[in-house]
């Protein structure tokens, strides 16, 4: 599963539908709902038309398939904005002023992460609509719930902000994406979509109130934070483009609905900033419910789609990389590697029972060190269980039989599916190390990202 292609395409096709009735009032677009796809409205383009919410996310994506460089980051938006880079028919139509002025900054000489707007007016949602990249860079880095690996949280919100800050430098502005980003991490997780969010919201809520410099900020989220934000009537909902505004709409959209369709339509017509709050709740959607999820008559009107998905798919091959390089270093242990050298099986008298319990094992430093990093990549796969059936591989013996010509894909849920049944303390890495498993592995990855 491509979570890149899946947020993405989320997050541009809800950008489309959102462009035709941008500034119309919630009261308009209650008596003419948007239902689908529609042609010209408020910057009279084709159907399928995106706008700067996509083309800013394909800024930042095509320039961190290259790793992190904020020049290049404002040097990617310039192209955008004087050229007509990254847009839909080579003119950017709709630029914010916070942003236009950011980077009129930037050419005038201006450090990137000194360009951004630091006054409380500069809080709208231009880097909240583009961060969702930052969230797959993080996850190729220190895994995919990019916060709870050891001593990642303080890199990985830095990272956040200092993308934020390039166009929007503000506090409240950084916490919105740190919020956002969190959120996204924990779609899809395989558990219940509310708990999800609350947990994504806790992390990131947690982390700020630990830190000095953003804790007086976290009032303007308080909403969020409540365990009945979803039970809220729609007219309390503000679909503005304040950058809390936006947020609080797309998480809303978001858990009052049950598919891709119903999120995106129903954040389209709140009204107002329509593209970017539809965009917001659009990128999400597509983590949660799946490029599958997004009706295909839609997809096949977004302009420039091959385009779109190219580049999601060669920012997703590089995150990949970036994963499997973590793990290739281990090779030439594997190469070498015996049950009898990485595992040995103690049993451990329980206090106060002259009986002793099952034995155990009790790995070698280095096959734990790999373990650690497989956990710290991005190459855990959420539904290896759905994955593998699909493939229709339902034994150990037809699974490990697939390994030599396995997809990406493939290669994840199975290594995932290996690594995730020692929870039992059965010795499987040990059974997997005598069988050549976590070789086999690995050599198919280096064969696939030569």
């Amino acid at each position: 599963m491509n979570h890149v292609l899946n947020g993405i395409m989320g997050l541009c096709v809800a950008d489309a539908l959102g462009v035709p009735v941008e500034f119309v009032d919630r009261e308009t677009l209650e008596k003419n709902p948007v239902v689908g796809m529609r042609a010209h409205g408020t910057y009279n383009q084709p159907a399928g038309t995106w706008s700067d919410d996509t083309s800013m996310t394909l800024c930042l994506m095509d320039s961190l398939i290259k790793g992190l460089d904020y020049n290049d980051i404002m040097s990617n938006f310039i192209k955008w904005k004087n050229e007509g880079k990254y847009t839909p028919y080579g003119e950017a139509f709709d630029i914010g002023i916070t942003t236009g002025e950011s980077l009129r900054r930037f050419e005038e000489g201006t450090p990137p992460l000194e360009c951004g707007g630091k006054n409380e007016r500069d809080n709208g949602n231009g880097s909240l609509m583009r961060i969702l990249p930052a969230l797959f860079y993080l996850q190729s880095i220190y895994g995919i719930k990019f916060g709870d690996a050891y001593g990642a949280a303080e890199e990985a919100y830095g990272i956040i902000h200092n993308i934020s800050a390039l166009t929007h430098a503000h506090k409240r502005s950084k916490i919105a994406c740190g919020i956002y980003v969190s959120v996204a991490s924990m779609l899809p997780g395989g558990e219940d979509l509310k708990a999800a969010v609350r947990t994504g919201i806790y992390k990131a809520t947690r982390y700020y109130r630990e830190q000095s410099y953003f804790v007086d900020e976290l009032e303007h989220f308080s909403r969020l934070e409540k365990r009945d934000f979803a039970q809220l009537p729609v007219k309390e909902i503000r679909s503005s483009g304040y950058v809390v505004d936006t947020l609080e709409a797309a998480i809303w959209c978001l858990l009052n609905t049950d598919n891709y369709k119903d999120c995106v339509l129903k954040a389209v017509n709140l009204g107002k900033d329509t593209d970017t709050v539809a965009a917001v709740a659009g990128g999400l959607a597509g983590l949660e419910y799946g490029y599958e999820g997004i009706p295909q008559d839609w997809i096949d009107k977004i302009a420039g789609r091959e385009y779109i998905e190219d580049l999601c798919n060669q920012f997703n091959l590089s995150l990949v990389r970036k994963g499997a390089e973590k793990l290739l270093q281990f090779i030439p242990y594997f190469e070498t590697a015996t049950e009898e050298n990485v595992c040995r099986w103690e049993k451990e008298r329980k206090p106060g029972e002259n009986h002793r319990t099952l034995p155990y094992p009790v790995y070698d430093r280095t096959l734990k060190d790999f373990i650690r990093e497989f956990y710290e990549t991005n190459l855990i796969s959420p539904n290896y269980s759905d994955i593998l059936d699909n493939r229709n591989l339902k034994d150990m013996n037809g699974i490990n039989d697939a390994i030599a010509k396995a997809d990406i894909e493939l290669l994840r849920a199975i290594l995932t599916k290996y690594i995730i049944r020692e929870r039992f303390c059965d010795g499987v890495w040990a059974i997997a190390v005598k069988n050549g498993i976590f070789l086999g592995i690995l050599n198919r990855f280096q064969e696939l990202l030569r």
